[in-house]
């Protein structure tokens, strides 16, 4: 593909590339920045776009409408912030064009899809979707926005972010005269995290995004809809759930916990769900048999206790294909940790490449 190269004059020129980091990611850069180009139908809108990206790229400690702009050459705000309320560009096509760029770089028949939500601390209460409510980037309660992300982790490593949406409280839904005044539809309906999940992994089916498993933290797997959805279109699934989880089995239903006490010591197989920052991250896992074709509750168990002298469980409710192992299981349990450590990139400002 080749860039269209435009005249500027020189109050206006390409904003330089980051030093520092190499050839390889800006040459990418130029790549994938091409393809959406052609959404940002002014030239200035363009340039603002690119700028924008940059900024966020840059290893600029704290990086906002000054900082980005300032790296961009602007004297002020206003030109990054028309980019994001005033000029004409479809995000949605942008968004598309960036899933069709990482599935080209590492789609794998074997990838695995994972949700998760994070939160954007604000001071104000006009952000749309703002209000006090737990961000797990603090880790507690603050005024934020929540964003519910769709991550794509091939089984080589790489990871990316491929797909969001804006999660609405009902006090903005049912408000929408405020909603109108932070430039939300009449037609946008509130949605629980689990519902705007779905919504994101209907449009990585819908565009032929290869994968074989989706994951999610315990918002997602403790909803029964999301599960019977997932099941549905047959869609293999390892999602978190709390220690109270019900799980089916021939005795009735019987809460997670409950369950893994009656699992015998020899019942417990010590494996890695993937590599981190330390090398592997070990654990004991169990696997007990649920109700239903294909249904288990997967168990983790730290190798060392806690403060309180405790290893810490975690658990899972599984939708497997037959013959599926526990090592895989436990490796698409492993993969949500890609989703999190994209937001703890994000977190300390930091945006790297992960292929």
């Amino acid at each position: 593909m080749t860039a269209v190269v435009e005249m500027m004059p020189p109050e206006t020129a390409p904003v330089p590339l980051p030093a520092g980091d190499g050839v390889v990611w800006p040459e990418a850069f130029a790549e994938l920045f091409a393809l959406v180009a052609g959404e940002f139908a002014q030239a200035p809108s363009r340039r603002r776009a690119r700028g924008y990206l940059l900024g966020l790229l840059s290893h600029s400690e704290r990086k906002n409408g000054w900082t980005i702009a300032e790296f961009a050459g602007d004297a002020g705000p206003e030109g990054m912030q028309r980019l994001l309320n005033f000029y004409a560009w479809d995000e949605d096509k942008v968004r598309d064009a960036l899933r069709w760029y990482v599935v080209s770089a590492f789609g794998d028949p074997a990838g695995v899809l994972a949700a998760d939500e994070t939160g954007f601390l604000k001071k104000g209460r006009r952000s749309a979707g703002v209000q006090r409510q737990y961000s797990g980037t603090a880790g507690r309660v603050e005024n934020c926005q929540l964003g519910v992300f769709l991550a794509y982790a091939a089984p080589g490593g790489a990871r990316a972010l491929i797909d969001r949406e804006l999660y609405l409280p009902e006090s903005w839904t049912s408000d929408r005269e405020r909603c109108r005044e932070a430039g939300i539809g009449d037609d946008v309906a509130f949605a629980t995290k689990p519902e705007l999940a779905r919504k994101m992994l209907e449009r990585a089916v819908a565009a032929g995004v290869p994968f074989a498993w989706f994951t999610a933290g315990e918002a997602y797997g403790q909803n029964p809809g999301l599960r019977d959805w997932l099941e549905e279109q047959r869609i293999s699934y390892v999602m978190a759930v709390p220690v109270s989880e019900p799980c089916a089995t021939s005795a009735g239903k019987i809460r997670a916990d409950a369950l893994t006490a009656r699992v015998p010591a020899g019942g417990w197989q010590v494996l890695s769900c993937g590599d981190g920052s330390k090398g592997p991250r070990l654990y004991e896992w169990a696997l007990i048999g649920l109700d239903g074709p294909g249904h288990q509750l997967l168990v983790r168990r730290a190798l060392t206790p806690n403060a309180k002298g405790e290893l810490e469980l975690a658990f899972f409710l599984c939708s497997a294909p037959a013959g599926t192992t526990l090592a895989e299981l436990a490796a698409v349990a492993g993969a949500r940790w890609a989703i999190e450590m994209v937001f703890s990139q994000l977190a300390k400002g930091r945006m790297r490449a992960v292929g």
